[in-house]
Order: C-alpha cells, then sequence, then structure tokens
C-alpha cells in the first residue's frame, strides 16, 4: 500500500514536471547572449509596450490604466513631445508610418492614428483581437496578440489580410509581445522570460533566442520594481533593448 502511495506520488511529480517543461521549453533553436555596447537613461515611471527609432529620436508608447502614452525622446532622455491617452485605455505597441503613428490599446479591440510631427490625434480603428506589439512588414501592419499569430493589417481600410503563425520545430511559440523587423527577420520580445525571438518572414519559423536573462537578472537585483523585459528599437546598425519601468536603454549587438 505504501509503495503504491509512493508511485502515485511520484508520478503526480513527474506529471507536473512534464507539464512545467512543456509550457516554458523553446526547443529547437539556439539561445545567444547579447553583447552589450552602452546605456542611456530611461524613465523608470515609463511602463514601456512600444520602443521603436524616427531618425535618430526614440518613439516609445507606454502602458497602464490611467498612464499610457506616446513619447519622442532623444536618446540621452530628454523629452520633445508627448501626448496622453484615456485613463480607460491600457496602451500597447507602436509603429511610425509615413507622417502618423499607429498606436495600439490591449483589450480595448481599438488602435489610434497621430500625426508623427507633433502628436495630434487624427483618428482611431478597430481591431479584432488584443493588441501587443506592433510593426511594419511589406507596407502592412503586422500585429502580435498574445498567441502564436502574428496579424497582417492593411493600412486604410484596417482588415486582416493574413495570419502567420510563429513556431519552433513543433512547438507553437505564444505570448509574443513588443516587435522590431529589420528587413524579412522580426525580433519579438516573449512576454514573461528574458528572451528575444528572432524569426523568419513570412514562415514564422524561430530562427534563434536572444538571451538577456544574465543583464535582467542583474537589473532586478538592483532595481526590484522593476517588470519585464520590453522594447526593441533598432537604428540601422544596433539594437536598443529596455524594460518596463526600467531605468536603462541598452545598446547591444546580437
Amino acid at each position: 500500500m505504501m509503495k503504491n502511495r509512493t508511485l502515485c506520488a511520484l508520478a503526480v511529480i513527474l506529471s507536473s514536471l512534464v507539464c512545467t517543461l512543456s509550457s516554458n521549453v523553446f526547443a529547437e533553436a539556439p539561445r545567444v547572449v547579447p553583447t552589450i555596447l552602452d546605456s542611456v537613461p530611461h524613465e523608470i515611471s515609463h511602463f514601456t509596450q512600444g520602443l521603436s527609432f524616427d531618425g535618430k529620436e526614440l518613439i516609445e508608447t507606454t502602458g497602464l490604466y490611467g498612464k499610457s502614452g506616446l513619447y519622442r525622446r532623444t536618446l540621452d532622455g530628454k523629452i520633445l513631445d508627448s501626448a496622453r491617452i484615456e485613463e480607460r485605455y491600457f496602451g500597447e505597441g507602436s509603429v511610425v508610418m509615413g507622417d502618423e503613428i499607429y498606436y495600439l490599446t490591449w483589450k480595448s479591440h481599438k488602435a489610434f492614428i497621430y500625426s508623427r510631427k507633433p502628436f495630434k490625434k487624427k483618428g482611431e480603428f478597430r481591431i479584432p483581437t488584443e493588441g501587443w506589439g506592433l510593426t511594419l512588414w511589406r507596407d502592412q501592419l503586422l500585429m502580435s496578440n498574445g498567441t502564436d499569430e502574428l496579424l497582417q493589417i492593411a493600412p486604410g481600410g484596417y482588415n486582416v489580410t493574413g495570419i502567420i503563425k510563429v513556431h519552433d520545430g513543433r512547438y507553437s511559440i505564444k505570448l509574443l509581445n513588443e516587435l522590431e523587423i529589420v528587413g524579412n527577420t522580426l525580433y519579438a520580445n516573449i512576454w514573461q522570460t528574458d528572451l528575444i525571438a528572432e524569426i523568419e518572414l513570412p514562415s514564422g519559423k524561430v530562427l534563434r533566442y536572444i538571451d538577456f536573462a544574465k543583464k535582467a537578472g542583474e537589473i532586478r537585483d538592483r532595481f526590484p520594481g522593476v517588470d519585464v523585459l520590453n522594447g526593441i528599437a533598432y537604428d540601422g546598425k544596433d539594437f536598443w533593448i529596455t524594460g518596463k519601468l526600467w531605468p536603462q536603454i541598452y545598446k547591444v549587438k546580437f
């Protein structure tokens, strides 16, 4: 009887372990650790949801109800322009397209359109799912929504023209958050991890993971109030990486 109980307990533990591993594993693609080249200050009040370059300036969107906003800033931290959205909206990712900036909300099935310079709200449109990350690929918006799907959305009519499923071998990769595109390669934060997935488009195949765990761990030890890694911008040569409420933006090479 005791033996049966022991075997049952072991089975439960093993089952739990398998479930845990299968939910967190990133199966086949290799991991690389980035080289940190430099850092610049970042506002610790900014719950970063979107980060991208507009020339030599950064466009950042932030989240949280009552605190969501749009910012144009220099690398040394000077705020050149800003706009806040209504308290009932939780801001998410954003992207510059032409003379406009598109800014997602999380659960409201809505995105806002702002003029690029200066910031002024021009309109809004409906999105079919939650909004997480946003970038621009092949003249269309590319949006993540927390699943393994990337939605291709046509500017103007804002209809979904295609869906790309992200995978690593036989595993679907979900919780894709902030996005940055370089050619036909997409970089995506994976929420609640210290990983950035490097994704081949249009196949959706993960090529490798950028593992930011070492630096993120150091930041969490020094600044217990910080949140997760989130924010990827490319200046044409190097990447700039930050997180929600992080005190620095890091210039890195992968």
